[in-house]
């Protein structure tokens, strides 16, 4: 009897054991699936980037694309408000203005009828005339800034010297104009104020003091050569 029970007893311990045994090394169907396969929303986290994310780093906006590409009408170029004043030609009597003259080169001397130096200044623009000759391209403009003076003044001024080219008596907001955006000294005739309005509408101020007709032309050359 006692032999039977002590086989009875080790039979129920090797029982036990492999049982305890068993259930160390089987995981349940539960814990496999916790361990070896992530969630959907997991695996969408680590590998689908969200709309919002996909359009913040691939997408511009509108605006970002606007500040890069395309430039603010502000920052284009603006002509001059002196460029679409009317002047009155003093020899002919016709209107025009700075405008009108696109696409041409536009030598502009500011002036008065008492300044020995524009006097002086004007003789070398009638020589510069003899050196290009007849050009459709080119004209030259002698604007009075003494608003003291008046067109029928000028007229005889420009007739008793053989002056030949255009001349105008600019008005107070041209004037104003001419200083705002070239400086003082277009404002002071004895310093011989010039500048070149080239092709695209752009002022090149010349050096103040007389200048050449060789000087001259050596500035304008450029901008005769250059095409619209």
């Amino acid at each position: 009897m006692k032999t039977k029970q002590v086989l009875f007893n080790m039979v129920l311990l090797m029982a036990f054991l492999v049982s305890a045994c068993s259930g160390a090394a089987t995981p349940t169907a539960d814990t496999m699936m916790e361990k070896v396969v992530p969630t959907a929303e997991a695996m969408m986290d680590k590998v689908t980037p969200t709309a919002d994310a996909m359009m913040d780093k691939e997408t511009p906006t509108a605006d970002a694309m606007m500040s890069k590409e395309t430039p603010a009408a502000d920052a284009m170029m603006e002509a001059p408000a002196w460029y679409s004043a009317s002047l009155t030609d003093a020899s002919t009597g016709q209107a025009f203005t700075i405008n009108d003259f696109k696409g041409k080169v536009v030598l502009v001397e500011t002036l008065a009828m008492w300044c020995s130096n524009c006097k002086k200044q004007q003789g070398q623009v009638k020589a510069l005339h003899d050196l290009l000759g007849e050009r459709d391209d080119f004209i030259s403009l002698g604007l009075d800034i003494d608003l003291n003076e008046n067109a029928a003044d000028l007229k005889g001024y420009v007739e008793s010297n053989g002056f030949d080219w255009m001349y105008a008596v600019a008005t107070k907001d041209i004037a104003q104009d001419l200083s705002k955006h070239y400086g003082d000294q277009f404002l002071n005739p004895p310093s011989t104020p010039m500048l070149v309005i080239d092709r695209k509408g752009e002022a090149h101020p010349l050096p103040f003091g007389i200048k050449s007709a060789d000087e001259l032309l050596k500035f304008i050359q450029p901008f005769l050569d250059e095409a619209m």
